[in-house]
Parts: structure tokens; C-alpha cells; sequence
């Protein structure tokens, strides 16, 4: 056994929540080899588990004290409240990776009570979708307790290469939600456009063809975004201006062929605010300053 499989199989691992991703989070250490423990609040979602070698328990009690490491996999905060709060007491003394989608705020919660418990506590946001677990590209952003990642970073490998953002537990989600808003933003700047040459009889796969390349070539605008937001100077030479990136041509066409203009509209209204405040004649990176003080 090599020095990394070794580690691997330090500790018996429990993994509550068998849904698509628990599941599929639960199946990559039984291919491991990692002696797993598996509960589910409905019953019959074990069955491949089981027979792939993992222990099922009969209640939520029974799984967590079977293994020192408890990986918690459910629906949202409020079900991982309603299945952790009554086992407090068992949970004493172990570790918790709690890898359920939870707002920073609600990570950093659960990160206080388990604190107050005894429990050391690592937050975690996955990048991945469940077929996506143990396999290259995965990626799962880590916060919370220092001492659980470095500990067993070579059991999350199993899943997905891991980074680890610092002792705040809402660290992993506040990094997880801002990257799925940059994507869902770009997912439906995608919809506009396919939309927008849909009565053109061109077909979205046709469209897709040509944004994606494009899309990724004008990812390499990012860094220079974030050199200009980080140093707060939105009057640097060589940037398109705010009043040059005016939209409303853009939202007059889009309509003009029948289709809504949301997605357009409001970065023109981004785009406006900034303007209306006397700063046409800055960069269009400005457009943060009407996110951050958004409502003032």
C-alpha cells in the first residue's frame, strides 16, 4: 500500500445524504477502498453502495457514530439543522464536512454551533456535478478548520482536487456562489443571443458553435477587469469607456426582433447608474461600484 492509499484509509468515513451528489460522493471512497458508512432519510437509495461495500446505518445516530470524519451531503441548511441538531452530543469530538449548498452566512452559523459542540467544522462548495465526482476538471472549494483539510486532503482527492481558502467558514460558499453568478450571467447572455437569432431560423447548436470561442477568448479581459477594480482607478488609459459602452442600441434590436431584453438591459442599467452619477467618461470595470452600493 503506497503512502497516499494509506491515508486515504486512515479513518472510516460517514457520508449522511445518498442523493445524486452524496451518492455519487459516497461511491468514489468505496472505489477507494475507504471503509464507509451511508444513511439516507428515505429509505432505498443504498442498494449499489451496499453491495460496492459500504456499511448502510439504520438512523442517523447509528451512521455518525460508526466513524470519526461525518461527510454531510442534503438538500439545503435547514435539513442539515433538522438531521445534526439532535446528534450533538454524538458529534462531539468528531469532524464534520458539511458539502450541502448553504449561503456563506449559514456556513459560518453552523460553523458557530459546532464550535460551542466540540465539533471541528469544514465547509465545503463543489464545483462539479455528480458524474463530473472523481473524475479531472472536479474541483471543491474548502474553509473552516485548517487542521480537518490538511488531515484529509488525500481522501478528498477521491472526489475532486480541493483548495483551501482560510479558518472563515463561509469562505468555500461566498468563492462557490460568486463563480456560479459569473456563469449563470453568462449562461444567459448565451439564451439572449439564441433567442435573438431563433426567428432568423438559426439554431441554437449553430450560435453555440461560434460563443464559445468567443466567450473564451474575451475571458482574457478578466485579469485586466481585476487589475483596474483592485486598484480602484477607473480613469486607467486604454479602457472603453462607460458612455462609448452605452446598450440601448443593443436593447432596441433585441427587441425589435420580438424577444426580451433582460439579460442586456440590465448591465445598461449598470451602465446608467454610473453615467447618471458623472462618470461617463470612465472605464466600464466601473459598473462594480453599482453592484457594491446597490440600494444606497
Amino acid at each position: 500500500m503506497n503512502e497516499i492509499h494509506a491515508t486515504v484509509h486512515a479513518t472510516d468515513v460517514t457520508v449522511l445524504g445518498l442523493g445524486a451528489m452524496g451518492g455519487a460522493l459516497a461511491g468514489a471512497l468505496v472505489k477507494a477502498g475507504v471503509p464507509t458508512t451511508v444513511w439516507n432519510r428515505s429509505a432505498g437509495r443504498a442498494g449499489a453502495l451496499v453491495t460496492g461495500g459500504a456499511a448502510e446505518a439504520a438512523s442517523a445516530a447509528e451512521a455518525v457514530r460508526a466513524s470519526p470524519l461525518v461527510v454531510v451531503c442534503l438538500f439545503d441548511h435547514y435539513s442539515v439543522c433538522e438531521v445534526l441538531d439532535p446528534l450533538v452530543d454524538d458529534l462531539a469530538g468528531r469532524k464534520v464536512v458539511n458539502l450541502t449548498t448553504t449561503t456563506p452566512q449559514q456556513a459560518r452559523q453552523l460553523a458557530t454551533w459546532a464550535a460551542r459542540a466540540g465539533i471541528a467544522y469544514l465547509d465545503g462548495g463543489i464545483m462539479a456535478v455528480p458524474s463530473m465526482i472523481g473524475q479531472p476538471g472536479a474541483s471543491i472549494l474548502y474553509s473552516g478548520s485548517r487542521e480537518v483539510f490538511e488531515e484529509h486532503t488525500a481522501l478528498f482527492e477521491q472526489w475532486a482536487a480541493g483548495t483551501y481558502f482560510g479558518e472563515d467558514a463561509g469562505l468555500a460558499s461566498l468563492y462557490d456562489f460568486a463563480l456560479l453568478s459569473a456563469m449563470y450571467v453568462m449562461f444567459a447572455g448565451f439564451m439572449q443571443g439564441a433567442a435573438m437569432l431563433a426567428p432568423a431560423g438559426v439554431p441554437a447548436t449553430r450560435f453555440a458553435a461560434l460563443a464559445a470561442p468567443w466567450l473564451t477568448a474575451m475571458s482574457g479581459q478578466l485579469a485586466g477587469y481585476a487589475e483596474v477594480i483592485d486598484g480602484g482607478d477607473y480613469t486607467v488609459p486604454g479602457q472603453q469607456s462607460l458612455t462609448f459602452s452605452n446598450l440601448d442600441l443593443l436593447v432596441e434590436a433585441i427587441t425589435d426582433e420580438g424577444v426580451g431584453a433582460e439579460p442586456i438591459a440590465m448591465v445598461q442599467r449598470l451602465i446608467q447608474q454610473q453615467v447618471d452619477a458623472g462618470h461617463g467618461a470612465e472605464g466600464f470595470a466601473r459598473i462594480i461600484e453599482s453592484l457594491r452600493h446597490y440600494g444606497v
